[in-house]
Order: structure tokens, then sequence, then C-alpha cells
């Protein structure tokens, strides 16, 4: 497959910089039985159906963009010089891998201060990337990481405007608890906590898996073949619980729903060994393109993706090259605002 083959035309007005106020206003594009329906997100209390199950992704999103000062001694005395830094994950040993500008002009063994309270020391530089070892952790690195640091902003907002104080709860979901994303399941940002309720009174059940969002979610594909891009991995988990209630909701006939590509392609890596879901923990790299058997999900919420896009791949396996074409012409025609704070799509495949 050409990656041309997932390009579409996309007026830069219908990008959102800031989401639906209250968050389930939202428009929301249904694609069932062949037919495309135009709705809002607090109709999912009516499309969906008592016994069906959505999967959450209950990652948290860490302030990871940072502004620092190195400093160095001169002729003139001691100098800084501005430091930007993007936690990208964890390294191995500790310290956490980041993307850091000015890259070359950074030594490793010098320190970065981002507050009075908060420093890094760059231990290493590996392929582009630096690896800080932080003086402080656990919850004394999240307190002062909410104080200094900023959400970070997808490239294609952030190239429209900066990261401000609204985007610390704008850019987080309301069941966000495990620490550890770059990046937001964004699909989930549609919901509050009244839809929850509606669709917990109406019979739909949750089930909370987490898969920690990292950076290279938004590395764009280089390759003319798409067999030849190399996904990026991320960490994730489908606990017992988890794997138990998806198991059990499909054995009594309800459908599976992942809310968000995320906790989907986590769903299918926890399954790919039997063909049923089971519990998982590890990084997965799994890249879902046109041909991949869907073992769990039965249908799939999730916003409107950049074209030529990994994500685009994956919502065209899961429904079908030319519906999705009809599909994406359609909220193109209709102004669905496109990515992280746009619109959201539900999609059930035609079986």
């Amino acid at each position: 497959m050409k990656l041309s083959q997932f390009d579409f035309d996309l007026p830069d007005g219908l990008i959102a910089t800031r989401p639906a106020k209250p968050r389930s206003s939202a428009r929301l594009l249904l694609a069932q039985d062949g037919q495309i329906a135009d709705k809002v997100v607090t109709d999912l209390v009516d499309i969906l159906r008592a016994g069906d199950r959505l999967v959450l992704n209950d990652t948290r999103v860490i302030p990871a963009r940072l502004t620092g000062q190195r400093w160095r001694d001169s002729a003139q005395g001691r100098v800084s010089s501005k430091i930007e830094v993007t936690l990208l994950q964890p390294s191995a040993n500790g310290g956490w891998m980041g993307l850091v500008k000015p890259l070359r002009k950074v030594n490793v063994g010098e320190r970065i201060d981002f507050a009075p309270n908060l420093w890094a020391t760059v231990s290493d530089k590996i392929e582009g990337q630096a690896e800080l070892k932080f003086n402080l952790h656990g919850d004394a690195f999240e307190m002062a990481l909410a104080q200094s640091g900023a959400m970070p902003l997808p490239p294609y907002i952030e190239a429209l405007r900066k990261a401000d104080a609204q985007d610390a709860q704008d850019y987080q979901t309301v069941w966000a608890d495990k620490t550890g994303a770059v990046a937001a399941p964004t699909a989930s940002l549609h919901f509050d906590q009244a839809l929850l309720d509606a669709l917990t009174a109406k019979g739909v059940t949750f089930s909370y898996v987490t898969l920690h969002v990292g950076a290279g979610t938004f590395l764009p594909v280089k390759t003319d073949d798409v067999s030849d891009h190399k996904m990026h991995a991320e960490w994730g988990c489908v606990t017992d619980v988890a794997a138990a209630e998806i198991a059990a909701t499909k054995a009594a006939g309800g459908r599976i729903i992942p809310v968000g590509t995320t906790a989907l392609r986590l769903i299918e890596t926890a399954a790919r060994q039997t063909k049923q879901i089971a519990p998982w923990e590890g990084e997965t790299d799994i890249f879902i393109t046109p041909g991949f058997t869907f073992n769990v999900a039965d249908g799939l919420m999730t916003n409107f993706h950049l074209p030529k896009s990994t994500l685009m791949m994956l919502v065209s396996a899961f429904l079908g090259m030319e519906p999705i074409r009809q599909i994406y012409a359609h909220a193109v025609h209709e102004k669905y605002r496109f990515f992280s704070y746009g619109d959201a799509s539900l999609l059930f495949p035609q079986r």
C-alpha cells in the first residue's frame, strides 16, 4: 500500500485549537450499517445499547513541556542560555528521555534548572534525544512538574497557539489515573461525568486499560510504502479484571467499543496470541493497516485524524478504505472539527 492512498484535502480552518464546551456537546459522526448520520456526543446514550462495554484508557498526561536555563562560566562571568525540553518517556535507569533544544549545545553532565526546586542533569545523548536525571522522584517530581511544566499540545495545535493554563484541564480525561503519557487519548476528552452517569443508567459498562501515549504518535510516515514504516513502542497494561470484563461482555453478546485508537491498539495487542482478550503488560508497537484481523473491537469511537497518518491507516483497516474516504469527505464538507480538540466519530464495521 502506498502512503498516497491515505491522503485527503483538509482546509486549515477545520483544525480545532480548543475543545467544545461542555465536552459532550462536540459533534459525533455515526457510521453504522453503511450509513452516515450527524449526531452529538450526548447522543451516545441513545446510540449505545444496554450490555455494550466501552474500553477507556486511564493514562494521565504529564505537563511534559519544560523551559529551563543552562549556566556556564565565561569571560563576562556566569551566563545563561534558554533550554527547551519535551519529556518523552521514562528511561530504563530511572531518568527521562526527552527532546532538548538546542541539543547540540548541551553537554553530557550539564545541569538544566527549571525551577528553584526542579533541575536535571544530562546523563546521555542518544539518537537525537537526551537522557535527563532529575533531582526529584515520585510524588515530589509530579508536584514540581505540575507547577513548572506545560501540557504537550500536538504540533498542529502548537503551531497555531501555545499551551496555557486551560489546557491543564482540557487536555486530560475526567478519569485520568495512571501517570505517564505525553499525549492525551483524545477521543476520551469528549466525556464528562454527566455523560458517564447517563450511560451507566442506560446499562453501558466500562473497563479501564492503560496505554501511556508517547510523542511518537505524532511522528509522520515518511516511507512511500507504508509497510516500511517503523511504529513507535508504547507501554500498556490490560489487567486481569479488564480482560475478564471484556471477555464476559463478548460472551454475553455485548459489543466492545474502545474509546480511542490507543485503547483499540492495546486490546488488539492483548489478543494477538490467542485471538481472544487476555491480560497483558509490556510495550506494543502494533501497526494496524488494511488487512488486519480485529479480534476484540466491535466498534470504535475516535477523533478525525491527519492525512497520511498511521491513525488514518488504522481507521481504514477497521471500517474499510472506501467507507473511510466517504466519511472523511462528509466530515470536511460538513465542517467537522479535526484532530485532538476536534469532533468525534463512532464507527461500526459492516460484518
